[in-house]
């Protein structure tokens, strides 16, 4: 497919559309939230950060859904193939929980009575911390974490419109984000600044009421060589510009298309806990993926659902290079795979 590169200049035109469709290696959209035009329900910002490595990993968002800002964390052993987790609302939103308009800046934190999160810029690193007051059971979770970009600025950006006018999507998702830092339950210890790297996806848009994506992110250093990949589907017309690239050795490989194999069980249900394969129609990307835990969740409340299926396990498998012979090939590289439902 040929894909849109986008150039410098507003995200949105005066009619609350997207000025044009496609792809960056950085933010070179601007992004105004005063520039939409759709509802202020139908607007999702969030901040997700995953920082993990073969044994252990730590996932935390803020987000402003419009009808409700929320914060949550989990943490993942993978070892026991156990993770806990929790959540926090505030009603009614509506833009107030503050997310920056760039990734590039911007400080946001979320405090209530039980957590105190936030997502700060301290120079050209990012800094997570939280403390969330009985996080399971009377154990208190504290976390503090350093992130540093190692690709040089290069991150896969993607303006994506839906069918329906005023509404997009605009994303962006950095990958090897070099961690040093800690997690802490209790007495349960959980260094993250060994063999560690994270992920964030930056997300900012008008959203239609139900929809279904697929999402993969995985980080891993093999052979003295960092190796990161974005791959999915379901946000959108991606006719201009798919969600998939390849980071290897500090380059950056734009990729096609490619769609998640997810096994079913004898019901015909999705059974995201036996081995998935990923594959394209040019047959460059074949890889498994084995499961080790599913964060399961599904919160149903009538008019606003969301179920997600987000499994964390390793991959094998090889990817060629986009006009090149060359196979890259991962081996047990950890990191994860979802598919969500979502009406809100």
């Amino acid at each position: 497919m040929e894909q849109h590169l986008l150039k410098e200049g507003p995200l949105l035109n005066a009619e609350g559309n997207l000025d044009e469709c496609g792809y960056a290696l950085s933010l070179v959209k601007k992004y105004d939230r005063n520039l939409i035009k759709a509802g202020k329900s139908r607007i999702k910002e969030w901040d997700y950060y995953y920082v993990g490595n073969k044994e252990r990993g730590i996932a935390m968002t803020i987000a402003d859904n419009g009808l409700y800002g929320m914060a949550s964390a989990t943490l993942f052993d993978f070892r026991n193939k156990t993770y806990v987790e929790k959540m926090t609302l505030k009603a009614f939103t509506f833009g107030k929980v503050g997310l920056p308009s760039t990734s590039k800046e911007g400080d946001v934190t979320f405090k209530n009575k039980e957590v105190e999160m936030s997502f700060l810029h301290e120079g050209d690193a990012r800094r997570l911390l939280l403390v969330w007051k009985n996080f399971a059971g009377e154990k208190e979770l504290r976390a503090d974490i350093k992130l540093s970009e190692t690709l040089n600025g290069q991150s896969l950006v993607i303006a994506t419109p839906w069918p329906k006018k005023k509404h997009f999507y605009y994303n962006q998702k950095i990958n090897l984000l070099s961690s040093t830092g800690y997690a802490k339950l209790d007495d349960d210890f959980v260094d993250l600044s060994h063999d560690t790297y994270g992920t964030l996806d930056w997300g900012r848009g008008v959203w239609t009421y139900k929809n279904t994506w697929y999402w993969s992110s995985m980080n891993t250093i093999q052979d003295g060589k960092e190796i990161g990949w974005n791959l999915g589907y379901g946000f959108g017309d991606t006719s201009a510009a798919s969600e998939n690239i390849l980071f290897y050795d500090g380059k950056a490989y734009k990729l096609d298309d490619v769609r998640f194999d997810i096994p079913l069980d004898k019901k015909g249900h999705d059974d995201f806990m036996k081995r998935w394969t990923f594959r394209s129609e040019k047959r460059d990307i074949k890889i498994e993926f084995t499961p080790i835990i599913n964060r399961h969740s599904d919160s149903n409340l009538l008019l606003i659902r969301s179920n997600q299926n987000q499994v964390f396990g390793v991959f094998n498998g090889t990817i060629r290079l986009p006009d090149s012979e060359k196979l890259i090939v991962i081996e047990d590289a950890p990191g994860f795979a979802e598919k969500v439902y979502n009406r809100w």
